[in-house]
């Protein structure tokens, strides 16, 4: 684990702490942690750690996939750490119960909107706000890990995925270029 160690905080930063799942977690759900000061300035991101040890399938192929997953924000909180350890906990404890692996183009319906109300699932993507080859990283077990950025998103934006896909979604968010550090930035315009 210390290569994948070495690579989260090369980009994020420092780990400042680590969270344990919450008793009645799914077992083998993964610890969170706090990562800060890394390649973008004044950024927070939360990591799952651990998450790699359960091969996860995905619906859409045969292969066994290693995640961990990834939420970023400004670090403009006077104090704590805000929801997203929590968000993180639950959506990795689906990953685990589930075996389903989530990867570029999913969404992950919350079971309540994030604070504000208009956020209401996670788009799973590429971290392109990093270099490309902070997306994987080869352990020392021989396991390639897949880093999955997990992107706060509005109800219309999931219904537009729905219908029209994660490439134009995709094409959306390159055209109309939002703050995807800016978890209660305004939604796109679909």
């Amino acid at each position: 684990m210390t290569q994948l160690m070495d690579h989260l905080e090369e980009r994020l930063g420092r780990m400042l702490g680590a969270w344990s799942p919450s008793e009645g977690a799914a077992p083998g759900t993964p610890q969170v942690a706090c990562f800060r000061g890394g390649r973008i300035a004044g950024v927070q991101a939360f990591a799952t750690i651990g998450l790699f040890s359960t091969p996860l399938h995905h619906p859409a192929t045969d292969k066994h996939f290693h995640l961990e997953l990834m939420v970023c924000e400004y670090d403009s909180r006077p104090t704590g750490y805000g929801y997203f350890p929590q968000v993180l906990e639950y959506v990795a404890g689906r990953v685990v119960a589930g075996g389903t692996a989530v990867l570029r183009g999913d969404v992950i319906a919350l079971p309540v909107p994030l604070p504000g109300g208009a956020m209401t699932a996670l788009y799973a993507t590429l971290p392109v706000h990093f270099d490309n080859d902070f997306a994987s990283v080869p352990i020392e077990n021989g396991s390639e890990v897949v880093i999955v950025w997990l992107i706060p998103i509005t109800q219309d934006e999931s219904a537009f995925i729905r219908a029209r896909g994660w490439k134009a979604f995709e094409e959306a968010l390159a055209h109309q270029d939002p703050d995807l550090l800016d978890p209660a930035r305004p939604p796109l315009q679909l």
